[in-house]
């Protein structure tokens, strides 16, 4: 569950220059890690911070400025997080995943937006995909970079786009003041994924604090290959996202989320209906064309940009599949009484 602890700031000097904790839960310790992971963030352009990393079992494995806490029962990254964050010495605990790295300013870029005021809790940035993943990961990275393929999570999480303020960013970059982390009750262990969803909540609701998406706190984010790892871990989305379309409505109820289903309900209804009343197919015919239009000019500028018409057939086939699995999920989440762990 959620961590209460007081925490009190070392001195108003303390937060002009704090100390960063960047908190990384892992299964174990890979090549991620040891090549982009860790020396991307021992080249920051900004000194002051300490990694803690959380495998499931001891290591004879180290790293400069590091600490390695094996967490051994301890196995869900929420749980994982929360243990780091007790760890943690520092007065900003950066949340980042095991396959991704930040670009090299992304530690002083976000102390500059934390010193803007007090009222901020949290700051956040796009997660890009890496010029260096292979076909089938560049596939997933453009269905989550382009609004047909993730309307309702927003393209500004996978693309730079303008700074604002949100309420929901997952945990892959985002960053928080530890008081502010221990006063909204740390990470739900009941969610994952979701547990970044509901912290956003507690901060933005509860705490009514402020979440500041900056273009330039940027990490690179290696994808899911499509087909099977990327509609594995939509299903797992979408899911969630149901079930917090319900519980948590305050963050999660909101159209974007709802389109997929909403197409899928038609292409199983709509069709039949078009067919026994053929009034409806004037509707129905148009809508489906519309949309096939807008799928193929998506793919065709993800074909275009990498010079690649194979990678572009499979951007199509994967935003088609992705609205199909997570609308179909989506209404398995909304239903659910509560979910399974």
């Amino acid at each position: 569950m959620g961590l209460r602890s007081g925490f009190k700031l070392q001195g108003q000097s303390a937060m002009k220059s704090p100390l960063f904790s960047v908190v990384i839960p892992v299964k174990e310790i890979n090549d991620y890690l040891r090549l982009e992971t860790v020396p991307s963030l021992l080249k920051q352009s900004y000194s002051g911070l300490e990694i803690i990393i959380l495998p499931d079992k001891k290591t004879n494995e180290h790293f400069p400025q590091t600490r390695i806490i094996p967490t051994l029962t301890i196995t869900g990254p929420a749980a994982k997080r929360d243990m780091g964050a007790k760890a943690a010495k520092g007065q900003i605990l950066a949340f980042i995943d095991d396959d991704a790295y930040p670009e090299k300013n992304w530690l002083k870029t976000s102390a500059a937006v934390f010193a803007e005021s007090d009222s901020i809790a949290a700051v956040c940035g796009p997660a890009v995909t890496p010029a260096t993943d292979n076909f089938r990961q560049k596939a997933s990275g453009y269905v989550w970079s382009s609004w047909l393929g993730s309307g309702g999570a927003g393209t500004y999480r996978c693309t730079p786009q303008k700074r604002r303020q949100v309420d929901d960013y997952p945990s892959v970059n985002l960053l928080v003041r530890k008081k502010d982390f221990f006063e909204a009750g740390g990470f739900d262990c009941r969610f994952y994924p979701g547990e970044d969803t509901k912290l956003c909540l507690e901060i933005t609701k509860k705490l009514s604090k402020k979440i500041i998406y900056d273009p330039k706190i940027l990490v690179y984010h290696h994808r899911r290959e499509v087909f099977r790892p990327h509609l594995k871990q939509i299903s797992r989305y979408a899911v969630h996202r149901g079930y917090f379309a319900r519980v948590f409505p305050q963050t999660s109820f909101r159209p974007g989320y709802f389109v997929p289903t909403l197409f899928v309900g038609g292409l199983v209804v709509g069709l039949p209906l078009a067919i026994l009343i053929p009034i409806l197919s004037w509707i129905y015919y148009p809508v489906l064309l519309f949309y096939l239009l807008w799928l193929v000019v998506v793919a065709h500028r993800a074909g275009w940009k990498e010079k690649s018409f194979p990678l572009a057939l499979l951007v199509g086939a994967a935003i088609f599949l992705t609205h199909l699995v997570y609308g179909t999920l989506f209404v398995k989440g909304y239903l659910s009484a509560k979910l399974d762990r």
